[in-house]
């Protein structure tokens, strides 16, 4: 398998380790900028390319795109043009991603966008329980997500790369990040409302917190994503009738309480983690979506995210931006 890796900032080379961890090795990185180009050759070993041309592009069998969001549509298309399968990050922008996907149904050009959490071996335990209907509907459940911004690249200024920037900024990024995994559990939402705003300055112009009301099919929900706390935080809460579902991700389990005995029952799991990142981002989960990507592209089960489900998740992120609830407490 021939694999153009289309960007080379951190998400990048993320993806250059995560195809040598699944044995890829025919891998060329393409970056605008000299230095990334540098790094990844160094510490990769990679060939790498500050120009996409005509012939690259027709002789690589698969892209990755790891760019900024804003430009996530550009690559897309020239996967399109070249009639290239297409794996692209998670996105933030709506704009244009059902076009896309309607071209890429009808030229049978298979781009799937990341699904991250959605591998993370807590959710999936999570969601496994949750299936089982072992325990009746969910009843509620709220998560809060947090990080500090400036610690996510702490080799760098967050006015440098696209984090900063209101439309890709990272609070926003994150509400889709967070969602894709939480409404394949309990359904997507029949109504939303929310809060955002500026509750630090990071000395950017961005919403650094959001906050999210939502109401779905059996039940409510309280979803909280922020870039000022100082403590990274994913924390979770699922009441179902006969069970309650907890999950921290510092202790690396899944707890769930269960009526039927009156006890605490406890899922541990694993993870790796890479040097410079946060000890409980799972490297293992950005491996196994590549992994599954690539079993589909072989004939195997089909990647479970389309870009139709991104812009659904996205269209949940914008109507809570333009329906933002409350009133002013004199």
């Amino acid at each position: 398998m021939r694999v153009l890796q289309i960007g080379l900032g951190s998400m990048g080379k993320r993806r250059i380790r995560n195809l040598m961890a699944l044995g890829i090795r025919d891998v060329i990185g393409f970056d605008l900028r000299k230095d990334r180009r540098l790094e990844a050759f160094e510490k990769y070993g990679v060939k790498t390319s500050g120009v996409l041309t005509g012939s690259l592009l027709k002789d690589r069998d698969v892209y990755i795109i790891s760019t900024p969001p804003d430009q996530h549509n550009k690559y897309m298309k020239l996967a399109l043009k070249y009639r290239k399968p297409a794996f692209v990050e998670a996105s933030v922008i709506r704009d244009g991603l059902l076009g896309i996907d309607r071209e890429a149904s009808q030229k049978k050009v298979r781009i799937v966008p990341s699904a991250t959490m959605r591998f993370h071996p807590a959710v999936k335990i999570i969601k496994k329980i949750v299936n089982s209907n072992r325990y009746g509907k969910v009843c509620n459940f709220s998560y809060h997500m947090g990080q500090y911004l400036p610690d996510w690249h702490p080799w760098e200024d967050i006015k440098k790369f696209y984090v900063s920037k209101r439309k890709t900024s990272a609070a926003r990024e994150m509400v889709p990040f967070e969602l894709t995994w939480i409404v394949d559990i309990i359904g997507m939402p029949n109504e939303v409302s929310a809060f955002k705003g500026k509750t630090l300055n990071l000395g950017v112009d961005i919403d650094d917190t959001y906050v999210f009301a939502i109401k779905f099919q059996s039940g409510l929900g309280i979803f909280m994503v922020d870039v000022v706390a100082r403590f990274a935080t994913r924390s979770f809460i699922l009441n179902l009738e006969k069970a309650q579902i907890r999950w921290n991700w510092e202790e690396k389990q899944v707890k769930i309480y269960q009526t039927s005995t009156k006890k605490w029952k406890a899922f541990s799991y694993g993870s790796e983690h890479v040097a410079g990142y946060n000890k409980n981002i799972a490297e293992n989960m950005y491996v196994e979506e590549l992994r599954a990507f690539f079993k589909e592209l072989k004939g195997g089960k089909s990647y479970p995210n389309t870009l139709r489900d991104d812009a659904a998740i996205l269209g949940i992120l914008e109507l809570g931006e333009h329906c933002v609830m409350g009133k002013k407490i004199y």
